[in-house]
């Protein structure tokens, strides 16, 4: 087994490599408006790091968001990409998912990520492999009640320490966690889904209401 693994769906454009006991080489940068720019350098520079051809991967691994349009879409693309030219497939994962197992936490937790808008993406576990709720977007104010006295993991909980006081490590996504989670699940038997785009909401950019149609004379 070898998993290449990539998440773009936050501020940080991250992949690793994963043989099946460990991870053996990954990257990471937090850069909200570099997606496009440096995805694929950084997967390259895994493969090299590890010695490893492109041919050597069995399997891409995704997150899957929840994430803003723009930034989710260079991760799931490439991803695809990635696995059509390989003939390996593609499996997708909940981004929260790997920011909750890298964080270890065994009772429990909340994590939520910057939704912009002064909103966060969020969900609840029960433990650092279970979830507990399906992925929301909502303002945090909204949401105080529903996790008052929890940890919290994710920037957005750093963002919002009003709500959210016991706000742990990780902050940021780590494909390195993504593709753990993927080679154990897969190792158990799992099956894991096809990439699928979870966006939670329509995209910023939106056609201008009233504009005017040009049309040829």
């Amino acid at each position: 087994m070898l998993l290449l693994a990539m998440d773009t769906a936050t501020p940080a454009v991250t992949v690793a490599l994963h043989d099946g006991r460990s991870v053996v080489a990954r990257s990471g940068r937090v850069d909200a408006r570099r997606h496009g720019e440096l995805l694929l350098p950084a997967v390259h520079r895994v493969l090299g790091e590890a010695g490893l051809g492109p041919g050597a991967v069995t399997g891409v691994v995704v997150g899957v968001g929840p994430g803003p349009y723009t930034g989710l879409r260079v991760g799931l693309v490439t991803a695809a990409t990635f696995a059509s030219a390989l003939g390996v497939p593609a499996y997708g994962l909940c981004t929260l998912d790997g920011l909750a197992y890298a964080s270890g936490i065994d009772g429990p937790f909340v994590v939520a990520t910057d939704a912009r808008r002064k909103e966060v993406y969020w969900a609840r576990y029960d433990d650092h492999r279970t979830r507990a709720t399906e992925p929301s977007v909502d303002r945090p104010a909204d949401i105080a009640d529903r996790v008052a006295g929890l940890p919290a993991v994710g920037a957005g909980a750093r963002l919002y320490g009003e709500v959210f006081p016991d706000a742990r490590d990780p902050e940021h996504q780590s494909a390195a966690a993504l593709a753990a989670l993927a080679a154990e699940r897969l190792a158990a038997g799992e099956e894991l889904p096809e990439p699928r785009p979870m966006y939670l909401r329509r995209p910023d950019a939106q056609v201008p209401k009233n504009y005017k149609v040009v049309t040829p004379r």
